[in-house]
């Protein structure tokens, strides 16, 4: 993360799961931490977004607020930063697979938000914040927010199904003209295909097909595709 605490005991308590303190009395899990972290999280968001986005509406800010304060988003965080390997967990959530669980991961993220806090103050907590998601934020608040199908599924994904889409993307085609087909599995099945004049257009189409069928019928639908910037 880019720092060293000066209170390793905070640092340790946010990477302890309930799981872990089931199974040595005694010891505090980091739920407490996960309480402030999330407070925390949601208001150096919010601040960022006021102070930088003057022409947004409270409407769009909150819109893009809730693009980057997701369980999705603080699962892929975590991941990114090698959380899971370090947390402390009981044996049997360890064993099932708790390591890569977005529930887990998420609440793991912000758990070490409130320690980051804790430790450095309000600049730390925001140095690390912003770090981590200030181009996340950059992008939902200059594009079209609720089009975002790949934010929407990865948090639709994390809440019901516990798990965070995965996208495979191949490319077709000279230099000048490429075409980008992406197709995204959730867990080991394939729920959505789509294509497009980018990666990030292909991936969008993916998610759309995959996000609209989970919410109507609640399943997959990988033979039907979709295709995101043609006109452009």
């Amino acid at each position: 993360m880019g720092r060293r605490f000066g209170d390793d005991a905070l640092f340790t308590l946010a990477l302890a799961h309930r799981s872990w303190c089931a199974e040595n009395p005694g010891t505090e899990s980091n739920e407490r931490l996960e309480f402030l972290g999330d407070a925390v999280l949601g208001l150096v968001v919010t601040d960022h977004l006021f102070r930088t986005y003057h022409a947004l509406a409270e409407g769009e800010l909150a819109k893009v607020r809730a693009a980057v304060v997701n369980a999705g988003v603080l699962a892929e965080l975590a991941a990114e930063l090698g959380i899971g390997p370090a947390l402390r967990l009981g044996k049997g959530e360890d064993a099932s697979g708790g390591r890569e669980k977005p529930s887990i991961l998420s609440d793991a993220m912000e758990a070490v938000i409130g320690a980051v806090y804790l430790d450095g103050g309000w600049r730390a907590a925001d140095e690390l914040v912003m770090g981590l998601l200030g181009e996340r934020i950059a992008e939902a608040a200059t594009g079209p927010g609720g089009q975002d199908y790949k934010t929407r599924l990865q948090e639709l994904a994390a809440q019901r199904l516990d798990t965070l889409p995965r996208y495979v993307v191949q490319e077709e085609g000279p230099d000048h003209a490429k075409r980008f087909y992406a197709t995204v599995y959730l867990g080991d099945e394939e729920c959505g295909t789509g294509q497009g004049r980018s990666k990030k257009q292909a991936e969008q189409a993916a998610a759309q097909v995959a996000w609209r069928s989970l919410t109507t019928t609640g399943e997959c639908a990988s033979d039907e595709s979709e295709e995101v910037g043609a006109g452009a």
